[in-house]
């Protein structure tokens, strides 16, 4: 596989350290003196032409800022086979060669769907609900971590003030890994997740001994996709206010944990990932993601990772539950 022009894009939720990745993968395409094509609004650029050339300059200042200088979008048509046609003759038409994308479990999809038309694509493990198979950390997760642990450190300082429980809800559709791990690092009381329902009255049970062993404070982190989330927690426990002790307040933290600087570990990473995900393709490798396996870069084949989703690790939460009490 001989390559001379390469592009690359921005897919699905944005993640702190994704413009650490694009600058990664084209200063290192550069230097391999290939031409490098950034593709605006993800797959939706993909299926419009939405191209522009990327330029060492182009990517100075980028690695400490959020978001993605690309844009992302959701793309209906891209799923369609007209629309994936119209995405291949664009890639043609510009000479490219081989794609990147950056993105979580539907990009990767979508990076699976070019490499199965037999255009090489590889991807770069980037989503801060870190559920890809293929990597055990990805771009994203630590600093939304720590901006969901700030958050219940602060509120768990103002909760002890007035004997408060407070609710907090994370980011997590299908996968618990924040609202687990922020729970585990923030001392939380319950941790409501996806992976495993959650009665109410199991929560305002684990609140009321809280209450009634002293406690100054009580904190539930709940993931936004759990099924009975925070509203529905909130309105059981305004109806059953003698089963959980604490007078109670919600919180969703919500977008926030996607916004800000990346942490020094997300840049590390997207830098270390992107730059792979060149050199893969310099060996003549596609259809994998390039990922993070036991602090060693790794690809697995897309074909073993699209469509899935990685669970937590129920041990943890078992965990989480003998350090509340």
């Amino acid at each position: 596989m001989t390559i001379r022009r390469i592009a690359v894009l921005t897919s699905g939720g944005d993640a702190p350290g994704m413009n650490a990745a694009i600058r990664a993968v084209t200063r290192t395409a550069l230097n391999k003196n290939w031409q490098v094509f950034g593709v605006k609004h993800g797959y939706a650029g993909l299926v419009a032409g939405d191209f522009r050339p990327l330029g060492p300059r182009d990517v100075g200042g980028i690695i400490q800022m959020g978001g993605t200088m690309l844009g992302s979008a959701r793309s209906e048509k891209f799923k369609t086979e007209e629309g994936q046609r119209e995405a291949l003759r664009n890639l043609n038409q510009k000479g490219i060669d081989a794609i990147v994308v950056i993105g979580g479990n539907g990009s990767q999809t979508g990076t699976n769907v070019l490499h199965q038309h037999g255009f090489p694509a590889i991807g770069v493990a980037s989503t801060i609900d870190n559920d890809l198979y293929g990597s055990s950390i990805t771009i994203g997760v630590d600093t939304a971590l720590n901006i969901a642990l700030e958050a219940i450190d602060r509120l768990k300082t103002t909760a002890s003030s007035h004997q408060r429980a407070f609710m907090v809800e994370v980011m997590g559709r299908d996968c618990g890994y924040l609202a687990l791990m922020a729970g585990i690092a923030g001392g939380a009381e319950a941790i409501v997740i996806p992976e495993r329902e959650t009665q109410p009255h199991e929560v305002a049970q684990v609140l009321m001994a809280a209450y009634d062993r002293g406690k100054a404070h009580g904190i539930v982190v709940v993931a936004e996709g759990a099924k009975y989330g925070a509203d529905e927690l909130l309105e059981y426990f305004k109806q059953n206010h003698e089963q959980v002790g604490f007078e109670l307040r919600s919180i969703k933290i919500g977008h926030v944990q996607r916004g800000g600087a990346p942490l020094a570990f997300d840049r590390i990473l997207a830098t270390r990932l992107g730059a792979e995900a060149v050199e893969q393709l310099a060996k003549g490798n596609s259809g994998v993601l390039v990922g993070m396996i036991g602090n060693q870069t790794a690809t697995t084949p897309l074909i073993e990772i699209a469509g899935k989703h990685r669970p937590v690790d129920p041990s943890l939460l078992e965990l989480a539950e003998i350090l509340a009490k």
